[in-house]
């Protein structure tokens, strides 16, 4: 069984809600299916973890069918973010501008979503850069092995619900 695999991370994600059904891991990306709300998502953590005394940083694609939402790109940052200060996404060579909330980033809309996840299937890392509300600049990167494969049996599990 493949999903006896999951990393630690995605387990305690995961806990709290017994409808969710994990559907693989593809590198360092495990694939979720929740019920209700229902939506499928790929998610990993940075490659390397900071101070453990900061939350957990993630990134997600999320597909949320009932919505009309897909593949939205959400990143969890470890650290809050200064007020007023930008969020960037890099993958490859590409920049992205995020919307931001004080832990939270996100795709401005659902055409930057289409070419992240574009870029993300062409590149081998991506980089959520912000700056804290200590004012230092911080970034998590993620290692993008097997993230093309995720995206697409997060597609495929919600798919076969539509």
């Amino acid at each position: 069984m493949r999903w006896l695999m999951i990393p630690a991370f995605i387990l305690a994600l995961a806990a709290p809600a017994l409808a969710r059904e994990p559907l693989g891991v593809f590198g360092a990306w495990g694939v979720f299916r929740d019920a209700a709300p229902r939506r499928c998502y790929a998610i990993a953590e940075p490659e390397e973890q900071h101070d453990e005394r900061v939350r957990r940083a993630f990134a997600t694609f999320s597909d949320w069918p009932d919505r009309g939402v897909r593949m939205q790109f959400h990143a969890r940052l470890r650290l809050n973010r200064l007020p007023g200060s930008r969020a960037t996404l890099t993958v490859g060579s590409e920049n992205f501008p995020l919307v931001t909330g004080f832990a939270d980033a996100w795709a401005p809309d659902a055409a930057t979503d289409g070419r992240i996840v574009r870029a993300v299937r062409q590149s081998e890392w991506m980089r959520v850069t912000a700056r804290s509300t200590e004012g230092r600049l911080f970034s998590d990167v993620y290692a993008l092995r097997g993230a093309a494969t995720a995206i697409d049996a997060t597609l495929i599990g919600c798919a076969r619900r539509r």
